[in-house]
């Protein structure tokens, strides 16, 4: 069987070995499903939110230094990991929901969220719907802030995806697969950066029901066309609320152009580039991911919601808009703007 060598990544000295108590996945019935996740640490509540075909385990290594200081739940979405896999809605509304009804269940009212991939647009939408339950937030690739996205995602999208995904368990598919994630890591192209997740993920749906949730998911927020679902036109709602966007530079799968439009769109955000990372930063440099993480939630105040200046927001408006017209101008100069960031991150 041919496996894609694992990157090697700058380990950070003071990462502590992991544990089995304190990586075990717990259970909670909510809602009648069984909803798994991992919980470790105590202190302010951070909330790991994993990718599409992804899970808790992508967390695995950074938990327990995240717990030093953290009380850290990591669920597996519904419809994936070791999480219950029924025909239901796998919006990210409906994510974002499950994510709130999980806390509650552990008695924990706000939190910081770090959401990576589809998890990222599920933060932002939980931060969105419950605004006065989250204290940060932190983005990770995140999808929802930009219609682009990698043509496999789309294609997945169409019809007769469940025969494309079907193929994947073939006697012998796994070794084409991997020789190919090989090839297109030898060749040193951004698709090769993710190679070992790549194979992670076609491991990740053994059966028919894994690959159903796996379409069901993608489909609520990609078409053909790329994107679905975006948070632009709602990320001025942000505004007092501490937010980090952490982004590879070489992410094939959501492009690193997003990272400085969502930064843009989401007033005194921060952000911080991985150079020669791709979709996955926090595997490829996790002690710089780590210090960021300590850094951003240590220095800033968690955000202070009030309904008055939700309402304040709201009346106001999007940047860019008039009286609830758009602002042409204004769009003409911000669409130049996310131009001249996209060549500079080309150089």
């Amino acid at each position: 069987m041919v496996d894609v060598p694992p990157r090697r990544a700058r380990r950070n000295p003071r990462l502590r070995s992991v544990g089995d108590a304190e990586l075990r996945l717990q259970h909670r019935v909510v809602h009648g499903y069984r909803r798994a996740y991992r919980v470790a640490g105590e202190g302010p509540a951070l909330v790991l939110i994993h990718g599409i075909g992804d899970s808790s385990a992508t967390w695995a290594d950074l938990i327990p230094d995240l717990a030093r200081s953290h009380t850290v739940i990591a669920p597996d979405l519904l419809g994936h990991g070791s999480s219950d896999k029924p025909r239901a809605d796998y919006s990210v509304a409906a994510y974002a929901n499950g994510v709130r009804d999980l806390l509650t269940t552990l008695d924990i009212e706000s939190a910081t969220l770090v959401g990576h991939s589809l998890g990222g647009g599920v933060a932002m939408q939980f931060a969105y719907q419950f605004p006065e339950r989250t204290e940060r937030l932190i983005l990770v690739s995140a999808g929802g802030v930009g219609g682009e996205v990698n043509p496999v995602l789309r294609a997945v999208s169409l019809p007769g995806a469940h025969l494309m995904l079907s193929a994947l368990r073939l006697p012998g598919m796994r070794i084409q697969v991997g020789l190919f994630l090989r090839l297109m890591r030898l060749l040193d192209t951004d698709l090769g950066q993710d190679a070992p997740e790549l194979l992670n993920l076609v491991d990740a749906l053994p059966d028919a029901t894994s690959r159903s949730a796996f379409i069901r998911t993608l489909r609520a927020v990609v078409d053909w066309r790329g994107q679905a679902v975006t948070m632009l036109d709602r990320c001025y709602l942000t505004e007092g609320m501490p937010t980090m966007l952490l982004w590879g530079d070489r992410d094939s799968v959501v492009p690193v152009r997003h990272a400085y439009g969502a930064h843009q769109a989401m007033p005194g955000s921060r952000l911080e580039i991985f150079e020669g990372a791709g979709h996955f930063p926090f595997h490829s440099d996790p002690a710089r991911f780590l210090d960021l993480v300590e850094d951003f939630t240590s220095t800033t105040s968690p955000a202070d919601w009030s309904r008055e200046h939700w309402r304040e927001l709201l009346r106001a408006g999007r940047p860019g808009t008039t009286a609830g017209r758009p602002d042409t101008a204004h769009n003409r100069a911000v669409e130049r703007d996310l131009r001249e960031a996209s060549e500079r991150s080309a150089t």
